[in-house]
């Protein structure tokens, strides 16, 4: 009965001791809190998109204080602009922190907008903000009127963002008409920013207990949730990069026709469609232009014509201006820091041009030389004799076949001959001098 007794007791004080630590951890939990972060350290397009509209459901669904969006960026694609602003105006149930760090970072052009539009923007010192001047990104030239309705839409879209956050209108407007960019400070004296922090810790300490939307952060201490990007995200802002299109564009170019001029040779066709299929998937998601397209399209006539009809040079000269300025034309409707670098593009040319001087010199070749097949191929060519060969029979070997054999001399096994006729399926031959 004792043994009962103390059994029971022990199972009591288990029970209690796990009971406490329940609690203990509970109150451990709802004393501590997660802030969600992402980084975006490049030019805003679709990509940088995509990870942030991750980045608010993610927060959400972790139940984060909010999301800190660490912005490093030199501006952006218009459209992908829009929508990220339009994510944030419309996050309520997320608070949006944009935090432009570390030291030395931008928040230039498309930048702007973003910051703005966040429940509370941060700047770290030596950072800067502004120079918002729009830039046509819907492909196409931009004619004067055209230009006049771009900057009145961009100059009223970022005075919404500004009253919506009360923030400053006034300097907003500038940014955009006169592309002002001022610094850290200058921002926080002028209500642009909500204030300016040097590190996380001391972001944190700083949004702690703001009022958003009539909910308070409880940010200090709180662990931070990092969201790095997925493999989808890497892949698509690795091929939207305009160098990398332009290599994709000649894998694609020389594997089609490589596949053209040599069929059945599978390889350099499938490496081609699949350059051609993320080269058209990434330019659906960027303002390519037409034009640029259409020379490119033209420089590849123009080499084929070239390979199949020899024009002495003339087609692959045209070819290759047409290639130059195709590529050159191709992205001219990106902002400055997306543009495709002459470093890529006169390279790529030359290449380009050289693939098929070689290809067509390689054509004209073999349709100039004898094309030699079947027995006559074998005239000339070195045998071994297995057998000893005189002016009636004798054996060879050759290419991995015996022949019969008959010569003017007599020639021992084990010496070489070489091939002077075929007849019938008899070689005749002499010894190889």
């Amino acid at each position: 009965m004792r043994n009962f007794i103390f059994l029971i007791a022990c199972l009591l004080a288990m029970a209690g001791a796990s009971w406490s630590q329940t609690d203990t951890t509970a109150a451990a939990g709802a004393s501590s809190s997660t802030v969600a972060m992402i980084s975006v350290e490049s030019s805003i397009s679709p990509t940088a998109t995509n990870y942030i509209n991750r980045g608010i459901r993610l927060a959400k669904e972790e139940g984060a204080e909010c999301l800190i969006v660490q912005l490093d960026t030199p501006g952006g694609l218009l459209e992908s602009t829009k929508d990220i602003v339009q994510a944030f105006l419309d996050s309520d149930e997320m608070p949006i922190v944009v935090y432009v760090a570390p030291e030395g970072a931008r928040a230039a052009s498309a930048g702007t907008f973003i910051t703005m539009a966040a429940h509370i923007a941060v700047m770290a010192p030596t950072t800067t903000i502004g120079a918002a001047s729009p830039v046509q990104m819907s492909g196409g030239q931009v004619d004067s009127v055209m230009q006049k309705k771009i900057f009145n839409y961009s100059e009223s879209f970022i005075e919404s963002i500004a009253n919506r956050r009360d923030r400053n209108a006034e300097w907003a407007i500038s940014a955009v008409r006169d592309g002002e960019s001022i610094t850290d400070s200058e921002a926080l004296e002028l209500n642009v920013i909500d204030f300016i922090a040097s590190s996380r810790e001391e972001l944190l300490d700083k949004i702690d207990g703001r009022v958003v939307d009539g909910d308070t952060l409880h940010t200090r201490d709180a662990t931070i949730s990092e969201i790095p990007t997925n493999l989808a995200e890497n892949l698509l802002g690795f091929i939207m990069r305009p160098e990398v299109m332009l290599i994709l564009t000649m894998i694609a170019i020389y594997g089609i026709i490589g596949e053209v001029t040599n069929p059945g040779a599978i390889v350099p066709g499938v490496a081609g469609i699949i350059a051609l299929i993320l080269v058209l998937y990434a330019s659906a998601s960027m303002p390519i232009n037409i034009a640029g397209f259409a020379l490119i399209g033209l420089a590849i006539v123009l080499f084929i014509a070239e390979a199949f009809t020899p024009a002495f040079g003339i087609l692959i000269a045209g070819g290759a201006i047409s290639f130059f300025l195709g590529a050159l034309m191709l992205f001219q409707d990106l902002p400055a820091s997306m543009e495709l670098s002459w470093a890529w593009l006169i390279p790529a040319t030359i290449l380009t041009t050289l693939f098929f001087v070689w290809i067509v010199t390689e054509g004209i070749r073999i349709q100039f030389s004898n094309n030699i097949t079947g027995k006559e191929s074998m005239i000339g060519k070195k045998a071994e004799v297995v057998e000893p060969i005189d002016n009636s029979h004798g054996r060879i070997f050759i290419n991995g076949e015996y022949w019969n054999a008959v010569s003017e001399e007599s020639i021992t096994e084990g010496e070489s001959c070489e091939i002077v006729d075929i007849q019938g399926l008899t070689a005749k031959v002499r010894r190889f001098s």
